[in-house]
């Protein structure tokens, strides 16, 4: 894996990984002041919607990433595309769901500023 997708996917996982109670300066610091994200259910989610999960999500779940990469979409703009699954649900029946994000580097720092989850049919 190269070196933007190495440092994306830890930031992706930064996100979903991190007790965001604990280290709030971490909102700030990976979501973009006018992120949005198009949740499984096809709603569209505000900023706010999107802090008030990660704020009260379950930390015991350490989600598995599949299949993860980057593609550049300019100099300063990635796709990340990936699988992502509970530890639990990696049975061959369930088949997880399909996240993709934009990232953008703001100030020389990496901030997602869109993402979106389809399940896998």
């Amino acid at each position: 894996m190269d070196t933007i997708a190495e440092q994306i996917l830890q930031l992706e996982l930064k996100l979903l990984q991190s007790d965001l109670k604990a280290h709030p300066e971490l909102i700030d610091e990976l979501l973009a002041e006018n992120f949005e994200e198009i949740d499984s259910d096809g709603e569209i989610r505000t900023r706010g919607d999107v802090i008030g999960w990660l704020l009260h999500k379950d930390l015991h779940i350490q989600w598995v990433f599949k299949e993860f990469r980057v593609k550049a979409l300019t100099g300063n703009l990635v796709l990340a595309i990936y699988s992502l699954h509970k530890p639990d649900q990696l049975s061959a029946h369930y088949k997880g769901s399909i996240r993709t994000s934009i990232w953008q580097c703001q100030r020389n720092q990496w901030k997602m500023v869109f993402h979106q989850a389809s399940r896998k049919s």
